[in-house]
């Protein structure tokens, strides 16, 4: 069971643009296999950051209209989203010491 929630064009708006803390998406689809290397990676930091940052998942093939409105053609591509903005992007199967980087700069 992963430890991030999935997120849908419908439920983006909600769950990541008016959230109180930072959320990293997890952009992905299940055919990537990039994506599943990264996937307990984000995992981790899902449950070492649980409280602090939000952290979902959205699979870019049932769910293209967000994955269209922010421009995402590779995947994995992992964003951080703070106060409805986004605000940092990492694309590809990055280490877990790259992703806590990269949110530590957002707390």
């Amino acid at each position: 069971m992963s430890a991030a929630a999935a997120v849908t064009d419908a439920s983006f708006q909600g769950e990541v643009l008016d959230s109180a803390v930072p959320v990293l998406v997890d952009f992905w689809a299940p055919w990537c296999g990039p994506c599943r290397i990264v996937a307990p990676v984000v995992d981790e930091i899902a449950q070492e950051y649980a409280g602090k940052v939000k952290v979902v998942k959205l699979n870019t093939d049932e769910n293209p209209k967000v994955a269209s409105e922010y421009g995402i053609r590779s995947i994995p591509t992992l964003m951080v989203f703070k106060g409805g903005q986004k605000v940092d992007t990492l694309v590809g199967a990055v280490p877990k010491t790259s992703l806590a980087d990269t949110l530590n700069k957002h707390l």
